[in-house]
């Protein structure tokens, strides 16, 4: 195991290295090697120190000259690293220099510091240049992140002040004199340690992302900063002359910085983890604690250390305070993350993290989804504010009552979950009864009281173990099969499921089947009684399913009602109308078209708006439309009803009270609203014939509509002995079976032509079975 996790540690470095000989860097190294085994083993002794050294010159030059091409291509590749690689590459020329004028000339001539040091210090700048080009420029960075870095940097400066305590007593001892020459040579693993620091600084800011790259690349700086000091030691000993392993170690730390600058640098990962900030400030404390406790003596050396390690503690001191605060604003935000602002429960990310939580232990739990009824209803009437107040005041009584036995959370709006740990289903339904109970007790907010119900959905999870979302999604099936029975609290049962998806199947295809097109227009004519003349068509809305062939309204309008499609189908219906009316204009029939418009999209949709828009653009005069709205209009919104009747009226479109004696029923909106018709419901038409109250209702509503100027249309007429008792009534327009039944837009013209020839005062009596259309 040891092994195997050693290789997958390394495996990493091995491919940017695998990368890197790709690109000949590494080649370019052992070339140099192996001119510097011969270099050692043939030529040294055997030849004179001139050819020697101008062997070595070719070597170098020609490794140096590989370094810089390599890095020329690439920034000639990549325009957006151009500058960083530029910048490296002047590095690589500098020392390039620096190396070839110290190997020309004999090292056991050469007093230190020669000309070409200055080529060598000089090329650390084009290396720190690059370093700082080639990460990305982003936001400031935070308090925190500047802190955690100046921790870092002061605890390396401890250690580069520990490592320097020997070297400098070494100096001090040997033939070199501690002047400024030795500050020089001091300098560079300073250089190295300065930039090990920057590019440590760089990941901890968040500006480099650490990974085999940054480690290669690293690790290159580490070699310089290891041969930089061994050339130190060197130097102590009063001499140019350098081991061969020296030499090797300079050019091996340039081909992984190299190796590493050409590899594009990969995406910084801004997220970094408290543990890995932790092991860093308590890795730079030891540290600063080891240098106070080694210094050296009073000198200015110590008083270095004294003050990197003062000042790494006071750091990390500041750091760790601030860690604690993040600590207590952290708990907190997660505190208000898990609760609601209004009533103070938790949320809906409570609860569910407390129900995935729960999983695995397999105990007894259910839930309970309650939504209030008619809440829309306040918030519409009484403000959201107020709104509010029912929603905390009923919050506060389902803690108070029931929080001993559930745990009580609001999901946002109206709907609100309860836990329990139980699963017996009798004992959760009355539970959800007594929620439902408890809720319907009154509540007086701004001395008004109210009386709220509420629809629970119960969900058992059971000894399967079922994820959180799953069991939201099944209480909320249940809930709104509560909802609709209007039946309190229901449990969940997996049958209902197929019922629900097939809902949602039946919402998305009837979405695209109002984008594509597949709604369509059929119509039933209505016939004078007098004149037998077809005086009006009623468009009634078709879907032609893909697979389910025609299907009536009655299969997918209260889809689209239930989902917040009946603006755009109502919209969709009234553009086909508008333009299927002009073109029966321009072919010379003079009858009305009706079309249907449901209480909340004529009442609060910009349905209306819509038609005067397609009535504009088609030049289609107002009168040929002719409006019905049923009684239930006026339940909704009586005033707002009565306006846009008159505004309909304003315009030119007649309008008529559809299945008239089925809902509102009061004459007070007859006498003041300007409807034109009234529309019998059928359920009186079908039975008039056997149910004398039927008959007795449909001729009183025929002579008060007469009485008030108003036009009777009899729907549902499918037979002539129907048909003769409604004529016989006075009743003035027919529609049903009986004629026709309702037909696609281009059967219109020739049925209204085949039966405007054959009519007859007769025709409405004789049955109408060989009609084809």
């Amino acid at each position: 195991m040891p092994t195997r996790g050693l290789w997958a540690t390394a495996r990493p470095v091995l491919d940017v290295v695998a990368t890197m000989r790709r690109d000949y860097v590494l080649d370019a190294f052992a070339l140099m090697v192996v001119v510097g085994i011969f270099h050692l083993t043939v030529l040294q002794g055997s030849v004179s120190e001139g050819v020697s050294n101008a062997v070595f010159t070719v070597a170098v030059t020609a490794y140096f000259l590989t370094l810089v091409t390599r890095n020329v291509l690439t920034a000639a590749r990549t325009p957006d690293r151009r500058a960083a690689l530029l910048l490296l590459t002047a590095g690589l020329c500098l020392w390039a220099v620096g190396s070839a004028t110290l190997t020309a000339q004999g090292v056991s001539e050469i007093a230190f510091p020669a000309p070409g040091e200055w080529f060598f210090l000089a090329s650390y700048g084009g290396i720190a240049a690059f370093l700082l080009m080639e990460v990305p420029r982003r936001g400031a960075p935070t308090r925190t992140v500047w802190l955690e870095a100046a921790v870092v940097c002061a605890a390396t400066a401890c250690l580069s002040a520990l490592l320097a305590i020997p070297v400098g007593r070494a100096l001090e001892s040997g033939p070199v004199a501690v002047n400024t020459h030795v500050v020089l040579a001091v300098l560079y693993p300073l250089i190295d340690g300065v930039l090990v620091v920057l590019v440590v600084g760089q990941v901890l800011l968040g500006q480099r992302a650490w990974g085999a790259r940054t480690a290669v690349l690293a690790g290159g700086l580490v070699l310089l900063g290891a041969a930089d000091s061994s050339f130190l030691l060197t130097l102590s000993e009063g001499t140019y002359e350098s081991a061969p392993g020296l030499k090797l170690a300079y050019g091996l730390s340039f081909a992984l910085v190299v190796g590493a600058a050409l590899v594009r640098p990969p995406e910084v990962q801004t997220a970094r983890t408290e543990n890995n900030r932790s092991r860093v400030l308590i890795a730079a404390a030891a540290v600063a604690m080891a240098a106070l406790v080694l210094r050296p003596g009073d000198n200015a050396l110590g008083a270095a250390v004294t003050l990197a390690g003062v000042s790494t503690l006071a750091a990390a001191g500041w750091r760790l305070v601030l860690a604690l605060r993040e600590a207590r604003g952290a708990a907190e935000a997660l505190r208000l993350s898990r609760t609601d602002e209004l009533t103070g429960l938790p949320n809906r990310r409570a609860v569910l993290q407390d129900l995935e939580r729960a999983r695995p232990d397999g105990a007894p739990l259910s839930l309970l989804l309650l939504d209030l009824d008619g809440f829309k209803d306040i918030n519409d009437s009484m403000g959201h504010a107020v709104g509010d107040r029912v929603l905390v005041q009923l919050a506060d009584r389902l803690r108070s009552r029931l929080g001993h036995q559930l745990s009580i959370s609001r999901l946002g709006g109206d709907e609100f979950a309860l836990v329990a740990r139980n699963d017996d289903p009798l004992e959760m339904t009355a539970i959800g009864r007594n929620v439902c109970a408890v809720l319907a007790e009154p509540i007086i907010v701004d001395g008004l009281e109210l009386t709220i119900s509420a629809s629970v959905g119960i969900a058992i999870r059971g000894g399967s173990v079922v994820a959180a979302s799953d069991l939201l999604r099944r209480a909320d099936v249940a809930m709104y099969e509560a909802k609709a029975n209007r039946t309190g609290a229901v449990l969940y049962e997996a049958a209902h499921d197929n019922y629900t998806r097939a809902r949602l199947r039946r919402n998305e295809e009837l979405r695209r089947a109002i984008r594509e097109g597949e709604l369509s227009m059929w119509y039933q004519p209505q016939i004078d009684a007098v004149t037998q003349q077809v005086v009006a068509i009623e468009a009634l809305v078709r879907w032609q399913h893909p697979t389910e062939g025609l299907l009536t309204p009655a299969a997918f309008l209260p889809e689209a009602r239930r989902h917040g499609l009946m603006p755009a189908l109502s919209v969709d219906v009234s553009q086909q109308v508008v333009g299927q009316a002009r073109q029966w204009l321009d072919e010379g029939f003079n009858f009305r078209v009706a079309l249907n418009c449901a209480p909340p999209e004529i009442l609060g949709g910009p349905v209306l708006a819509w038609l005067y828009q397609a009535m504009s653009a088609a030049r289609l005069p107002a009168h040929t439309l002719l409006i019905e709205v049923t009684e239930d209009s006026f339940l909704h919104d009586p005033d707002r009803a009565r306006e846009l009747l008159f505004e309909l009226q304003d315009m030119g479109v007649q309008t008529a009270i559809d299945d008239y004696g089925t809902g509102f029923s009061s004459l007070s909106y007859l006498r003041d609203l300007p409807v034109r018709e009234l529309k019998m419901d059928r359920s009186f038409i079908s039975t008039m014939l056997s149910d004398t109250g039927s008959r007795v209702i449909v001729d009183t509503t025929t002579k008060m509509a007469h009485a008030l100027g108003l036009r009777l249309v009899a729907e549902g007429v499918e037979d002539a002995a129907t048909a003769a008792a409604l004529v016989a009534m006075d009743v003035d327009l027919l529609q049903g079976y009986h004629f026709a039944p309702p037909m696609p837009a281009a059967s219109v013209g020739p049925w209204v032509r085949q039966w405007s020839a054959a009519s007859s005062p007769a025709a409405l009596l004789l049955p109408r079975a060989g009609d084809t259309y």
